[in-house]
């Protein structure tokens, strides 16, 4: 991301943002380039936020029809079929997207993600990736890892009036103001399947019930081999079964993953306008930190219930993996 200084056409378009966070921090958004997997409500607000702050270059990956559902959450969708017939989620996005920013490049990569080879996202900077495995969560952020540049992964699912993001920023250095002095800081960040592999036991007793909620459903479409997003309330009996041996096996108890949320995440698996907003909004501030290097970023997951209107950060790692 280190390259030519911004045009003037730039400087003029993005004089607002500059004058918040530098002409530095706009030239790195300028140069760099995101991919995104996954165009649901919550990542279509995202694709807004960063083309709109004047990323570089912003590639899509969604080859799925558009649905009803995808219509009840993403406006990036027009409501007239005769716009997105025959087209892609990725394609339809794209056209939208467009509208929002000229001097941003957005394109559509076709295929299957898990089958593009390491060398492909050596191409990016950031990658972002929605409704996916569990398996493919793990096999992506690897692929980002054996990289010899860092390339930022996130991960971010929405579940009705829920929302959870993961950040893997690998060894990360940036810097923070503090009083009229500039500090140097720096963070060490697990990959996926680091974070989820810590012992439950291992973790602090007031961590988001959410988190063990989101991988107890997470590791029961896994097992059954369901699509991401399509558990509903007719799996509760396997879900609160699986629950239990994840429980008796992590020694938690079983109130820390109620019922009640179970059931909430299940019956509302349709994404929320408002909470896609809102998660798509936090995803968007902290990517455009990881790019600019400037100020505190998150560290490793957020959580989001509308039900109480929290948003919770949780440092899931092993001890001492942070400086």
């Amino acid at each position: 991301m280190d390259g030519e200084e911004l045009t003037e056409q730039e400087t003029a378009l993005y004089d607002r943002q500059i004058r918040v966070w530098g002409a530095d921090a706009q030239r790195r958004l300028s140069k760099s380039h995101i991919l995104v997997y996954g165009m649901k409500g919550t990542v279509a607000e995202f694709c807004k936020n960063i083309v709109l702050a004047g990323v570089g270059s912003l590639t899509l990956v969604d080859d799925r029809v558009v649905t009803e559902e995808a219509l009840s959450a993403n406006f990036l969708i027009l409501p007239d079929e005769n716009l997105y017939h025959g087209k892609t989620l990725a394609e339809v996005c794209c056209d939208s997207l467009k509208e929002f920013n000229p001097m941003v490049h957005v394109s559509v990569e076709k295929g299957d993600i898990s089958t593009f080879g390491v060398e492909f996202f050596e191409k990016f900077d950031v990658v972002v990736i929605s409704c996916c495995s569990l398996v493919k969560k793990k096999l992506i952020n690897q692929n980002c890892r054996k990289l010899s540049k860092r390339v930022a992964f996130y991960t971010v699912d929405c579940r009705g009036s829920c929302g959870e993001i993961f950040v893997d920023l690998q060894d990360y250095k940036y810097s923070k103001k503090k009083l009229e002095e500039t500090i140097e800081c720096q963070l060490e960040y697990p990959s996926f399947e680091e974070a989820i592999s810590v012992p439950w036991r291992a973790l602090p007793k007031r961590v988001s019930k959410l988190y063990f909620a989101m991988r107890v459903i997470e590791q029961f479409e896994d097992v059954e081999g369901c699509n991401p997003g399509e558990t509903s309330i007719a799996d509760l009996t396997g879900i609160v079964k699986l629950r239990k041996e994840l429980c008796e096996t992590n020694s938690l108890n079983e109130s820390q993953i109620p019922d009640a949320l179970l059931e909430r995440l299940l019956v509302g698996t349709r994404e929320y306008p408002p909470v896609c907003a809102i998660i798509g909004g936090i995803l968007g501030q902290e990517v455009i930190k990881a790019i600019s290097g400037k100020g505190d970023p998150l560290k490793n997951f957020f959580f989001f219930d509308a039900m109480d209107g929290k948003g919770l950060i949780e440092d899931i790692s092993e001890p001492n993996t942070g400086i």
